[in-house]
């Protein structure tokens, strides 16, 4: 697709000319073909309408330097030409507004444009790119990550239910220690990697969330403060995305990237019944987010380093794990290509979806108006992309499933033991040291 898919769906021009690659776009997800005519009938209104008010108004300015010129017999008429006019211009302008609103309804109903190399299908249909480490072979019986958090003293999910619900949970002695110790290890390796970390709110402007393509079509998935008009995010992605919004940025010296910590809030609609047990699917939860802004020509490569940094998080956590090519239909909208990680869970004997990576190329960007200048200081588009580098509570379970042993313990990683006083096990009943790193 070349320069066009680097244009994004959001650019009306790539509509316009190639309408055909954008139809190829809605048939890939599996999406209304029909909403890219029902676009282009939208922006032919809405250009229809801006010059009949164009027109109507150029008419009003010269029936206004037509009054003053008149005689006293043809100033009569040409007074109630002019009276005429602007009640005309008035409505021109008022079928302009909703023309504008109708085009940006249309817009917004299409998602970005998949990727070329994207696979074709649905949720059934990524490609497995590589699998990286040994699944461990137990020769005990195997426990979930809740019989062992709850052995270890880590989870209360029977408190969680008690105070907020279901899918809510405590993490209490070792688990809240877990916590810190991976967004500690996960914001140390991101600033290691260049990023600049930050704390971002949990709420957020409904523009925010709009921008980077939560609403729509994803409005049953998140929860929203009436009263005050705010949305809590589901990832930090919107709030640091929407950070920038309405800026011109200095990419000069490449990607600005950003590592954002928040607690994250999913309704989890649409998945009654699935991972009820423990903490894999909740409605809360914290996580560490990489977020980069580069230059469309840029945001392949920056893909695939958020990427390898994502797979270097699990290795330091000795996770065995395999990295997918999500298939077009399964992409959000703001997607234009997405790798998912997906761990070993013992309990369950298959990979889960730990962390993923999203290329949204402008889409977000065009929405939220966030560019920069060329080498001829000309504005331009941003690309935008963002990787989850620790989900945190499903990243508890993996770590206790994976590093569980026959005696109820749990080996610790050593890339977490500085964090977790130095033990090299976590065991029920123990006694942890202060988390000093040394």
């Amino acid at each position: 697709m070349g320069a066009l898919y680097d244009r994004g769906v959001i650019d009306l021009r790539l509509v316009r000319e190639h309408p055909d690659v954008v139809r190829a776009s809605q048939r890939a997800r599996g999406a209304d073909e029909s909403r890219v005519d029902a676009l282009l009938a939208a922006d032919e209104a809405r250009r229809a309408a801006v010059k009949r008010g164009d027109d109507l108004r150029a008419e009003q300015k010269a029936a206004s330097q037509a009054v003053k010129g008149a005689s006293a017999e043809e100033r009569p008429a040409v007074l109630e030409r002019a009276r005429a006019l602007a009640a005309q211009v008035k409505e021109a302008e008022e079928a302009q507004r909703a023309a504008d609103a109708a085009l940006r309804a249309a817009h917004l109903a299409i998602p970005n444009v998949v990727h070329d190399d994207v696979p074709p299908g649905g949720e059934d249909d990524a490609v497995t790119l590589r699998t990286v480490g040994e699944v461990p072979s137990c020769d005990f019986e195997v426990r979930d990550h809740l019989q062992i958090g709850e052995a270890l003293g880590a989870i209360d999910t029977e408190r969680g239910a008690k105070v907020s619900g279901a899918r809510f949970y405590f993490l209490t002695g070792p688990g809240a220690l877990l916590e810190f110790a991976l967004a500690q290890l996960a914001i140390s390796r991101a600033v290691a990697a260049g990023f600049t970390p930050v704390v971002a709110p949990a709420l957020v402007k409904p523009e925010a969330m709009e921008g980077t393509g939560f609403l729509g079509e994803h409005d049953e998935e998140v929860y929203k403060v009436e009263r005050d008009d705010l949305y809590l995010v589901g990832t930090s992605e919107v709030a640091l995305a929407g950070m920038r919004m309405n800026e011109v940025l200095d990419l000069s010296a490449g990607p600005l990237r950003y590592a954002g910590w928040s607690s994250c809030f999913r309704r989890e609609a649409g998945s009654y019944g699935k991972d009820t047990r423990g903490i894999i699917r909740v409605h809360w939860f914290d996580k560490v987010e990489m977020f980069s802004f580069c230059r469309p020509e840029e945001a392949a490569a920056e893909h695939l380093r958020l990427l390898a940094w994502e797979e270097e998080f699990l290795q330091a956590l000795e996770l065995p794990y395999r990295v997918v090519d999500i298939a077009a239909g399964d992409l959000g909208t703001s997607a234009a290509r997405k790798y998912d990680i997906e761990a070993w869970f013992p309990s369950q004997g298959t990979y889960r979806e730990l962390t993923s990576t999203s290329d949204c190329t402008t889409f977000q960007a065009r929405r939220l108006a966030i560019r920069y200048r060329d080498e001829e200081g000309r504005p331009q588009t941003a690309a935008t992309l963002n990787g989850t580098l620790c989900a945190i509570a499903r990243t508890i379970a993996c770590l206790l499933e994976v590093h569980q042993r026959a005696d109820g313990s749990v080996h610790v990683p050593a890339a977490l033991r500085p964090w977790l006083g130095g033990h090299e096990v976590l065991t029920p009943g123990m006694t942890l040291a202060a988390p000093v790193p040394a």
